[in-house]
């Protein structure tokens, strides 16, 4: 598939934008607008065919699991998500696996209120990295080194979840 039906078929399936994106997917690079007295916080994570999930796994699973683990970095942070890039490595013949990866990204875009503004495609073994930005209050991001002792630590779900 060319990579600009690819990118159409991402388009079709992440849906809304948020208005302070002024410029979206289809440019060289988006054009956003973080709301005044917030900082911008960026996080990155690759998900390789293999090592960070089994070959095989639902193509759905992959697309809603790139996107999660970046929100939760932003989470991590104290931070709202807004925004996401989608860089994508495809074997041949992927639009299906394209078409179904993007439902599961979008089902968890749209529930946190994040807009996939652009990317990137290659041919390659499968892999997905996302990044995602977010917003915080200037001077409210939350550092691993402001930890304290006597500060609860919590998790949610089973430790080792992920694998």
């Amino acid at each position: 598939m060319p990579e600009f039906d690819l990118i159409g078929t991402i388009r079709a399936r992440v849906g809304a934008q948020r208005p302070d994106v002024a410029l979206g997917i289809g440019d060289d690079a988006a054009l956003l607008e973080p709301a005044p007295g917030m900082q911008l916080v960026a996080c990155t994570d690759t998900l390789n065919a293999g090592v960070h999930f089994p070959r095989g796994t639902a193509p759905e699973a992959i697309g809603w699991k790139a996107l999660a683990v970046n929100l939760s970095d932003l989470a991590a942070m104290g931070a709202t998500p807004a925004w996401a890039l989608l860089a994508l490595s495809l074997p041949r013949d992927a639009a299906a696996f394209v078409a179904a990866m993007a439902e599961g990204f979008a089902r968890l875009a749209t529930q946190h209120g994040v807009t996939l503004v652009g990317g990137d495609t290659t041919r390659g073994p499968l892999a997905l990295t996302v990044t995602a930005l977010g917003q915080v209050p200037a001077g409210a991001a939350l550092l691993r080194g402001g930890a304290r002792a006597g500060d609860a630590v919590l998790v949610t779900g089973t430790l080792g979840d992920a694998a």
